[in-house]
């Protein structure tokens, strides 16, 4: 059942709720007032049961209208396009890498992805189709099942935050119009309706928003049913958040300055004896650290479970990580266990997501360095990783069967010839294309005939000299013999013209680090016997740790695609400039990313006004000032329950100034839901208090009425504006008068 609500749209009180679990802002007021309340007015008789089930079912019913509303514009027109749109290729994919079973590599935890490919394989979709490119249509193949499971979870945020509005301010009004500003945004509307992680994190954020605010409105009534449920339940979220992507920390850092509040408060009240504080700290620490954590080690236990077949995401993990995935050529592979000359193997670097050292036929460009053949490091499978490992003063086969096997050793002298080109792997003292002081590695000479700049000693980390060399456990070192420097990688990507692969250096400061550290990968030899390489599969401690490395260097390496508009933190609250999710054209279906600029700015007026109106009623409260009764219970509201929500904000904006990861418009959603149930709660609040100022009036009773339906007819004419952003457009662009943008592209920077 909703919770009580302290009055309609004429309602002018609050009033604290009379049930088991109370909101702590309407507690704090219904407390600082109760004397001065009870000398005013007489007490008043209790409503008559038959007022209250209909004052109980127009809740339900209104509940029941915001619902039904945010479901219907999510899921109108859900089918189009029927085609590709943006992240969509990246994401719709991975749900059929999970439906096949095929392990890939991605920057963000996989319980987004696992989700979406559920609602695939449950509605049908058989992770067939290629999601090669937006545009690429669906044509037979089953996408619908993805794209209403998002929408589903898209269409919830609605009640979601309709209910945490409604439980901070024992206001109906302020909860409506929380609700409309989110109904009627186009850029929610937008995310909500393709398979992406967007609408499957806002809802985890915004569930566990809600369970916070509910747990605190129990606090009258600790350790009862109630009490535990919520609290169990905002761990469940925050695993949620967290298991969908990173920034999933942001909410959980926020349930933690919460929880340590509540708990410092706790600690100030001298009747809970040390024992009952210490039933508090752990009950939170199970339900808010342990249930979590629990279920986010699950959720990839599941992950690594599923995807047991080698796919694209094998180049990105060690050696040992990749002998666990059925396909890859490690998995229960048989390979020699020592080095020899003569052996084709792959040098794979041990720092992550660096991946192999690796040439191709094609030169660096004139004025970078000598103009010999590149060498990189590539982190996919390649015929062109493969390298010969070759005496440095010796031209003869070492494959031929008249002659003996001969190991490669600790501080052997050798020559790595690249198998497809048949240069040797070469360092001079021209620069490096990326990397200062650092020096040029390139492949050189002709047949395997080069210099005395092809000759590198082998170092095996901590071993003597004479020593084998083991494949795979080996951490081995590339020392030049010319110039002394070290074979790593700089980790930069490099151009265009170095398709956008790794630089791979000579560095002339010796000290041990893992990007100058190798280890031998695959080894093929066919005079050595082989070994089973079962023994070398990673426990699960060590999956997870290294699936987490990998994954943060991924997401600090991220870096913007081709025609794709990247955008700066400072641009989002303002609406600087959308994303085109589909079509450029006036022939094309266009779907244009943007927030409703009435509502975003809106957000954005109303931040600025509660921080203002916030900062006067803390100052006279601070002071003692004698406010009225009715004012100091809207205060507590404006204080307490906004001041949730302005920090909410902040803690899901600001910390992208830190990031150095390219962002883009759609990570500011998740802050402007707080910013949206921010403006609902201040409006109401301004408007009671208007109304309460203007009492001597006859019409004053109308001024919050009004108010409250001006705002939310406004919000929904804009909605009618600018839908054709969300629902999609063909025909003249918005510079066109025959469009139905015409004279909506209010700012230059807006592209559609």
């Amino acid at each position: 059942m909703p919770p009580a609500a302290g009055g309609g749209l004429a309602g002018s009180e609050l009033r604290p709720r009379r049930g088991r679990c109370g909101s702590q802002a309407a507690r704090a007021a219904g407390r600082d007032v109760a004397t001065e309340t009870a000398t005013a007015r007489s007490p008043k008789r209790p409503a008559p049961l038959s007022s209250r089930r209909f004052e109980a079912a127009g809740r339900w019913a209104l509940l029941a209208l915001v619902t039904l509303t945010s479901f219907a514009t999510r899921f109108h027109r859900l089918d189009q396009p029927p085609h590709i749109c943006w992240d969509e290729t990246h994401f719709g994919k991975m749900g059929s890498y999970y439906i096949n079973r095929t392990f890939f590599f991605d920057v963000h935890p996989p319980l987004g992805k696992m989700l979406i490919g559920l609602a695939g394989y449950l509605s049908g979709y058989d992770g067939t189709f290629l999601f090669q490119k937006p545009g690429d249509n669906y044509e037979h193949h089953s996408y619908m099942g993805m794209r209403g499971f998002c929408a589903f979870l898209g269409s919830m945020l609605i009640p979601l935050a309709y209910l945490t509005v409604l439980e901070l301010s024992r206001s109906l009004p302020a909860a409506l119009l929380t609700a409309a500003l989110l109904t009627f945004d186009t850029g929610c509307l937008t995310l909500s309706q393709y398979i992406l992680l967007d609408p499957i994190l806002m809802f985890f954020i915004m569930a566990a928003m809600l369970s916070m605010v509910k747990y605190n409105s129990c606090a009258n009534r600790p350790f009862s049913a109630p009490w535990w449920f919520w609290l169990s339940l905002t761990g469940v979220n925050l695993a949620g958040a967290l298991g969908v992507k990173f920034v999933g920390l942001f909410i959980i850092l926020q349930v933690g300055w919460n929880t340590l509040s509540d708990l410092w408060h706790l600690f100030g009240d001298l009747s809970l004896s040390m024992v009952t504080l210490g039933k508090h700290l752990t009950a939170r620490i199970l339900c808010l650290i342990v249930l979590p954590l629990a279920l986010y080690i699950a959720t990839y236990a599941v992950h690594f479970m599923v995807l047991n077949k080698s796919g694209p995401g094998d180049g990105f993990f060690s050696s040992a990580f990749q002998a666990r995935l059925s396909g890859n050529n490690l998995h229960n592979a048989s390979i020699p266990e020592h080095l020899a000359y003569g052996s084709v193997i792959t040098v794979k670097n041990l720092r992550m997501a660096i991946g192999y050292l690796h040439s191709h036929r094609h030169f660096y460009p004139e004025g970078v360095g000598a103009r010999q053949q590149q060498v990189t490091t590539y982190l996919h499978k390649d015929y062109n990783n493969l390298w010969i490992i070759k005496k440095h003063n010796s031209n003869s086969d070492p494959l031929d069967p008249s002659h003996p096997v001969e190991f490669v050793r600790h501080g052997d002298i050798i020559r790595l010839e690249h198998k497809e080109t048949s240069r040797n792997l070469h360092s001079h003292y021209h620069e490096a294309p990326l990397t200062r002081k650092h020096y040029q590695v390139t492949g050189y000479g002709i047949n395997g005939s080069g210099d005395s700049n092809d000759f590198w000693r082998i170092e095996v980390i901590n071993r003597k000299f004479g020593n084998r060399i083991k494949v795979l456990r080996s951490r081995i070192r590339l020392i030049h013999l010319v110039t002394g420097c070290v074979l790593g990688s700089s980790g930069k990507v490099l151009p265009k013209w170095g398709w956008e692969q790794l630089e791979v250096t000579c560095t002339p400061y010796l000290k041990e680090t893992l990007s100058s550290i190798w280890n031998v990968e695959d080894h093929i030899n066919p005079k050595l016997p082989n070994i089973s390489l079962e023994v070398l599969q990673p426990s699960f401690p060590e999956i997870m740790l290294e699936s987490h490395l990998v994954m943060i260097r991924g997401n600090n390496g991220l870096k913007p695609k081709d025609n794709e508009f990247t955008s700066k933190p400072w641009h989002w609250p303002i609406n600087f400039q959308g994303l085109r999710f589909s079509g450029v054209n006036d022939t094309d279906f266009r779907v244009y990313l943007l927030g409703n600029p009435v509502i975003w700015w809106l957000n954005l007026l109303s931040i600025a006004l509660y921080i203002l109106s916030a900062s006067i009623f803390a100052v006279a409260v601070q002071r003692g000032a004698h406010l009225p009764v009715k004012v100091e219970g809207l205060s507590q509201v404006l204080l307490r329950g906004g001041g949730q929500l302005l920090f909410g904000w902040m803690m899901h904006y600001f910390p992208f100034f830190l990031m150095g990861r390219v962002l883009y418009f759609h990570h500011y959603f998740p802050a402007m839901l707080f910013s949206s149930m921010l403006t609902g709660l201040l409006w109401d609040t301004l408007l009671r208090l208007c109304a309460w100022s203007l009492a001597s009036y006859p019409l004053a009773r109308c001024v919050h009425v009004l108010g409250i339906l001006t705002l939310l007819l406004g919000t929904a004419y804009s909605f009618y504006l600018f839908h054709p952003l969300a629902y999609g457009m063909v025909g003249p662009l918005a510079q066109d008068p025959q469009s139905p943008m015409a004279g909506l592209r209010w700012l230059e920077s807006w592209d559609f």
